[in-house]
C-alpha cells in the first residue's frame, strides 16, 4: 500500500470535477483527480444546450441567477480553453427556437414567455409562419414559438476532452482508478483509499462524482449529498451533406407533455433528447425510449426519418431535492461538494469552476453561489 498527498483531491473526473481541478491548480494548489476514466460521466450523453432562458422552470428563479451568471462567462471560458489546449469545443451562438404543436402546448409556451419576461429575460414570440420561415424543416402544424437568441450550445464531449488537456497542462495528477472508501481522520476529511489499495491524502477533498456522489462508503451521513440518478436517453443522427443545413439552431418543444429537443452540430451531427426517467441506476437504452424520442422529433421535424441513426445512449443526471447544485463546504471539515447539477451541468461548468476555486482558496463561497451551499438541506430538516 502506497500513499500520496495533495492540497486538493477531486473525487470524480466528469466536467464538473475537471473544471474544479483545473481552476484549483491555476490557484497554485497541488491538485489530483481520482477517476478511472477522466472526461467520462454524464457529459458523454448530454446534448450541451446552454439554455438558461428556455430551461427556466417555475420555482427556480434563484437557480436562474446562477445559470445566467455562467452563461455570461461562456464566451471567455471557451476562448481561454481553446487558446490553452487548441481544442475546438463546438461552441455555437446559434440561438434556440422553442415551438408549440397544438393549442395546449401554445398556451404552455405563452405562460413560459410571460415568466421569462417577468424575470427580465429576452425572448420573442413568433407566429407559426415565422417559426417555419426561420426553420423550413419544421412541421406545417407548428402553432407558434419563442425565439431566444441568447441560448447557445457546446459539444460536451469536446469540452470534456479539452478540460482533461487543460488539467494536464496545469499539472493536475490523474489517478485512473475508482475511489473505494472515503477516509476521515480526527473528524476531518483526509482523502480516499482507491481500488488498488493506494491511500490518497489531501488537505481538502472535493466530492464531484455526479450521481454517484451519494454512494461513496465512509462519507459521514451528515455530509453525504442527497443526490439521485435521473436517467436520460439520447439519440445521435448524422445529417448528410445533401440535407445541410438541416436546422440552423436548437429546436425544442413539448409534445404531448414530453420535452424533446434537436441540437444541430456544425460537424453534421444532430442530437435528439432527452427522456427523464426515475429508474435508479438503470442505463439501458430501451426500444420505448428510442421510439418516443423519434416519434416526438418526427412530429416536430418530419424530415428526420431520412437521416441515419448513428448512436443511442443513456446516462444518469445527478438530481438534487430542489434540482439545484450543491456547492462548497459540508458539515465535515475539509470536505466540499460540487455535485447535484441535474440538467444544468454543462451550462454551470464555468461558474462552478470559479466558485469552487474561490471557496478552496478563501473558505467562503462567492455571492452568486451562496444559495447553493449543501447546508441548505440541513437547515430544512431542523425542527421548528
Amino acid at each position: 500500500m502506497s500513499s500520496r498527498t495533495s492540497d486538493v483531491l477531486v473525487i470524480g473526473g466528469g466536467i464538473i470535477g475537471l473544471v474544479t481541478a483545473w481552476r484549483a491548480a491555476q490557484r497554485g494548489f497541488a491538485t489530483a483527480v481520482v477517476d478511472p476514466e477522466p472526461g467520462g460521466g454524464a457529459a458523454q450523453v448530454a446534448a450541451g444546450m446552454l439554455a438558461a432562458v428556455t430551461e427556466l422552470h417555475y420555482g427556480e428563479q434563484t437557480l436562474l441567477g446562477l445559470n445566467l451568471a455562467s452563461a455570461r462567462r461562456y464566451p471567455d471560458f471557451v476562448a481561454e480553453l481553446t487558446d490553452l489546449t487548441g481544442h475546438d469545443l463546438g461552441y455555437r451562438q446559434c440561438g434556440t427556437l422553442a415551438v408549440a404543436l397544438d393549442a395546449d402546448d401554445r398556451a404552455h409556451l405563452r405562460e413560459l414567455h410571460a415568466l421569462q419576461r417577468q424575470s427580465g429575460l429576452e425572448s420573442e414570440w413568433l407566429s407559426g409562419r415565422d417559426c417555419r420561415r426561420l426553420e423550413p424543416m419544421l412541421a406545417p402544424g407548428v402553432r407558434g414559438g419563442l425565439r431566444v437568441d441568447g441560448d447557445h450550445q457546446i459539444d460536451p464531449r469536446r469540452l470534456a476532452r479539452a478540460l482533461v488537456a487543460a488539467c494536464e497542462r496545469a499539472g493536475v495528477v490523474f489517478h485512473r482508478v475508482w475511489a473505494e472508501r472515503f477516509q476521515v481522520v480526527r473528524d476531518r476529511a483526509a482523502g480516499v483509499t482507491t481500488a488498488d489499495g493506494t491511500e490518497l491524502g489531501a488537505g481538502q477533498v472535493v466530492l464531484a462524482a455526479g450521481s454517484l456522489s451519494g454512494r461513496l462508503p465512509g462519507v459521514p451521513d451528515n455530509a453525504l449529498p442527497p443526490v439521485r440518478p435521473v436517467k436520460g436517453q439520447v439519440l445521435r443522427l448524422t445529417v448528410p451533406q445533401r440535407y445541410a443545413p438541416f436546422l440552423n439552431r436548437t429546436v425544442r418543444a413539448v409534445v404531448r407533455g414530453s420535452q424533446v429537443y434537436l441540437v444541430p452540430r456544425e460537424n453534421g451531427e444532430l442530437v435528439i433528447g432527452a427522456t427523464s426517467e426515475e429508474l435508479g441506476w438503470d442505463t439501458t437504452v430501451t426500444a420505448g425510449g428510442v421510439y418516443e424520442l423519434l416519434r416526438d422529433a418526427h412530429e416536430l421535424v418530419p424530415g428526420i426519418t431520412e437521416l441515419p441513426l448513428t448512436e443511442t445512449r443513456a446516462g444518469l443526471r445527478p438530481g438534487s431535492p430542489d434540482n439545484a447544485p450543491l456547492l462548497g463546504p459540508t458539515e465535515l471539515p475539509g470536505l466540499l461538494l460540487a455535485t447535484g447539477h441535474y440538467r444544468n451541468g454543462v451550462l454551470l461548468t464555468p461558474v462552478t469552476g470559479d466558485a469552487m476555486a474561490h471557496v478552496l482558496a478563501t473558505g467562503e463561497l462567492p455571492d452568486e453561489a451562496r444559495p447553493f451551499t449543501p447546508r441548505r438541506f440541513a437547515l430544512l430538516e431542523q425542527p421548528a
